[in-house]
C-alpha cells in the first residue's frame, strides 16, 4: 500500500503560477510512474503530467509549455509547477502512483483544489 499526501493548490489569478507537490510513502516499488490528474465539474478525470522514477516525463497537450513536472532525489516527492494559468485549468488535482509491475495497484491522493479566477 502506498500513501500519497498532496500540498499546494488554492486560488490564483489568470496568468499566475502555482506549484503542487505530492509525497509518497509505504511500499514503493521501482520502477514506477507518478502523475497529476485533474477533474473539473462535469468532466472526466484527465492526465495533466506524469514522470517515471527514471525521470521520463509526459504532458497533456493542454499544458505543454506551461507546466514542469519533477521528482526529488529520493524519487518520493513529485512537484508540478504551473504557469500561465487559465480559468480552464480550474479543477481538483489528484496525485497518482503506479508501480510498473502491476498498474492495477495504483494509488490516489485525496485531491487539491486549484481555482483560476480574477
Amino acid at each position: 500500500q502506498v500513501q500519497l499526501v498532496e500540498s499546494g493548490g488554492g486560488l490564483v489569478q489568470p496568468g499566475g503560477s502555482l506549484s503542487l507537490s505530492c509525497t509518497a510513502s509505504g511500499s514503493i516499488f521501482r520502477p514506477n510512474t507518478m502523475g497529476w490528474y485533474r477533474q473539473a465539474p462535469g468532466k472526466q478525470r484527465e492526465l495533466v503530467a506524469s514522470i517515471t522514477s527514471g525521470d521520463s516525463t509526459n504532458y497533456a497537450d493542454s499544458v505543454k509549455g506551461r507546466c514542469t513536472i519533477s521528482r526529488d532525489s529520493t524519487k518520493t516527492t513529485m512537484t508540478l509547477r504551473m504557469s500561465g494559468l487559465k480559468p480552464e485549468d480550474t479543477a481538483v488535482y489528484y496525485c497518482n502512483y503506479k508501480p510498473h509491475n502491476n498498474y492495477s495497484l495504483n494509488s490516489w491522493g485525496r485531491g487539491t483544489q486549484v481555482t483560476v479566477s480574477s
